[in-house]
């Protein structure tokens, strides 16, 4: 299927379309790149994305090949094993740096008790990945409601569940650290490990609202 220029939040993209030029979305969601050399797919919401005026269709072959995210059926399977009760919120967690360090962003999508899903993200500057994960995590903990039961935390940052319930020694970072630390015990929140970019629907979508925070330069409260 053809191409065609629009922008996310201001940041131009490439979005998928129909012979008709149409926007292809699947369950409100279209297949975008962040440009014709870049073979990284991504998804995004169709309320979100503006076709630009006088756009011109791109066939595939102007493109390089996409290569979206590929489902792994079994990783994913394996990261939902983790019991969640009925009265907990969760959240996905994610951050995103363009350097290391460089321009990082966290992105967070919390999911209520009653199924209803809220996103937001947010700018950092100049920061570190391990910086953007650790404060995706406490963004998430700060927003998600005083009255939540229960709390599990789903992450694809190995080094933010140690440091945070492992005992691993933070040799950096140590503020953000015994910051996120205490929201983690205060809440009471369990934090599970994720697969990153192997197909799990709301972590794929973490990562793309932390890259959004990177790619805009903005903050976006849960909504």
């Amino acid at each position: 299927m053809p191409w065609i220029g629009a922008t996310l939040r201001g940041q131009a993209v490439l979005a998928k379309v129909r012979a008709d030029g149409s926007l292809d979305q699947q369950d409100g969601r279209v297949e975008i790149r962040y440009g014709s050399t870049s073979s990284r797919a991504y998804r995004a919401g169709v309320g979100n994305l503006v076709v630009s005026p006088g756009a011109k269709l791109l066939d595939d072959d102007e493109c390089v090949p996409a290569a979206p995210v590929a489902s792994k059926p079994g990783k994913a399977k394996e990261a939902h094993a983790v019991h969640v009760a009925p009265d907990a919120w969760q959240a996905y967690t994610d951050g995103a740096c363009s350097g290391n360090p460089g321009p990082a962003g966290s992105g967070v999508v919390l999911v209520a008790p009653d199924g209803k899903i809220l996103e937001g993200f947010e700018s950092l500057g100049t920061a570190t990945n391990n910086v953007a994960e650790l404060t995706a995590i406490l963004r998430a903990l700060e927003w998600i409601p005083p009255s939540a039961a229960a709390i599990v935390v789903f992450t694809d940052s190995q080094y933010s569940i140690g440091v945070l319930q492992k005992g691993w020694k933070a040799k950096v970072n140590q503020e953000l650290v015994a910051r996120t630390k205490q929201a983690v015990n205060e809440r009471r929140a369990r934090l599970s490990y994720v697969p990153g970019h192997e197909g799990v629907p709301l972590n794929e979508r973490a990562d793309e609202l932390a890259r959004e925070a990177v790619s805009t330069g903005q903050t976006r409260l849960p909504k």
